[in-house]
């Protein structure tokens, strides 16, 4: 079975809104055994909606559209779908009073033209909207069924899971061959994409099945295996014993699967050691706060941070001795290290990560050029008020400033994660100096 997306809109178009339905789209139809030709992202103009239409029919044996079937004036998906059939619209009034209960059930009334949104191809039927105004469309031109979804991510996700898979489900049974398509990802930082495909080798051979391949998003570099099988248990079976061999490959920089972030792979292994952390922060301005405190639950295992982006705070408020900034300035190994053991000591944590760096666009020198970021990790190496151990780190960074201060933060987490990957259950260490950052950062 062969499928085809299309998603609509202007804002699509002009990469106001990231077009994340085809992505979720294709997986789903992919673990369905269902093969996706193309996107397609057009804009709001009914010409250009109904010859896309057109060609997607005449192509796939499924054609998905989300989005353009709202109340205003731009949302032309449902007259561009009559118009490919070559039929007109029909109002379809169970539809109509569905409308108006959602609106009463939030104690408003229907506006009049919400009643469009019950409107639909003569031929075609309705597919209820569980979670939304805006029904959804069922019809069928040229080789094709077609269905139509709203754009909102919530309501087209409700309505697939509930009435487009089982339908495909269904309709695959009568195909006398089937394929499995399965897929997920192993995320990685630390090294370059270039790097990881190296590490893995012959895993990445295009005669490969599963299949691996790579892909980075915001220095995230993402091993991504495909599984296809004529069944489900082989395909998931091949899948599995694939993404053993990729993480075993890769080793400790690989730190989750398909979603998973860095932050919310340190509060689970900071949840699961009964640990707590604080954070120390300069050129990132909060930011490492800030990624960790995203993730559910993470006020248990982080007590929060200091800002100290002048020298003054971070005399005032972690301690650091004046004279260390004035004989190695406040980008320095002996700074971010007083930064790290200050804070530790004042927020009673177990670990304490800083940060201090030079994010541009300027204050880079000859021998501090901007780019230039040094962490720092304290931790206690036994029960509070034992010895305080210190590991730092040297990164140079390129890219613009929102580029420089997103790595550090991501590095300052890694480097976090890989301290406590050394010692589980504790945060103890047998050593004290640097860190490499060709072995465990980048």
């Amino acid at each position: 079975m062969q499928a085809i997306i299309l998603s609509i809109g202007d804002e699509l178009v002009l990469g106001q809104t990231v077009d994340t339905n085809s992505a979720w789209l294709s997986a789903r139809l992919a673990a369905l055994g269902v093969n996706t030709r193309y996107h397609q992202t057009i804009e709001d103009e009914r010409l250009a909606i109904t010859d896309a239409i057109r060609r997607a029919a005449s192509e796939a044996d499924v054609v998905i559209i989300s989005g353009g079937i709202g109340p205003t004036d731009d949302d032309l998906t449902r007259q561009a779908l009559a118009r490919a059939m070559g039929v007109e619209l029909t109002t379809d009034e169970a539809s109509v009073e569905a409308i108006r209960a959602f609106f009463r059930g939030r104690g408003k009334e229907m506006p009049q033209r919400n009643a469009v949104q019950a409107m639909h191809p003569i031929g075609s039927s309705m597919i209820e909207n569980t979670c939304g105004t805006a029904p959804g469309i069922f019809a069928r031109l040229d080789r094709a069924t077609i269905f139509v979804t709203p754009g909102v991510p919530r309501e087209m996700k409700a309505m697939v899971e509930r009435d487009i898979e089982p339908w495909i489900i269904e309709a695959s049974r009568d195909e006398t061959t089937t394929r499995v398509i399965l897929t997920t990802k192993v995320n990685t930082f630390g090294e370059g994409e270039s790097t990881v495909a190296e590490r893995l080798g012959d895993l990445m051979r295009r005669d490969r099945n599963p299949k691996v391949g790579t892909t980075v998003s915001d220095g995230i570099v993402s091993a991504r295996v495909r599984s296809e099988f004529p069944t489900i248990d082989e395909a998931q079976t091949r899948l599995d014993e694939t993404v053993a061999e990729v993480e075993a490959v890769l080793g400790p920089i690989a730190f989750g699967r398909d979603e998973q972030t860095l932050e919310e792979a340190v509060i689970a292994q900071l949840i699961d050691r009964g640990l707590r952390l604080v954070t120390a922060e300069s050129c990132t301005g909060g930011l490492i706060g800030e990624y960790l405190t995203r993730v559910p639950g993470s006020s248990e295992p982080y007590v929060g941070g200091w800002v100290t982006y002048s020298n003054a705070m971070k005399i005032e408020q972690l301690g650091v001795p004046s004279g260390l900034i004035s004989e190695h300035g406040a980008v320095s190994e002996p700074v971010v290290r007083a930064m790290a053991e200050g804070a530790l000591r004042r927020a009673g944590a177990d670990l304490a990560v800083s940060v201090s760096g030079i994010a541009g666009p300027g204050g880079g020198t000859e021998d501090k050029p901007v780019g230039t970021v040094w962490l720092g990790l304290a931790w206690h190496e036994g029960q509070p008020p034992e010895r305080i151990r210190t590991d730092t780190c040297l990164l140079q960074l390129g890219g613009h400033r929102a580029t420089i201060r997103d790595r550090a933060a991501k590095s300052s987490l890694q480097m976090v994660r890989m301290r406590l990957m050394k010692h589980p259950g504790n945060a103890k260490s047998d050593g004290h100096g640097k860190q490499n950052p060709r072995n465990d950062l980048k």
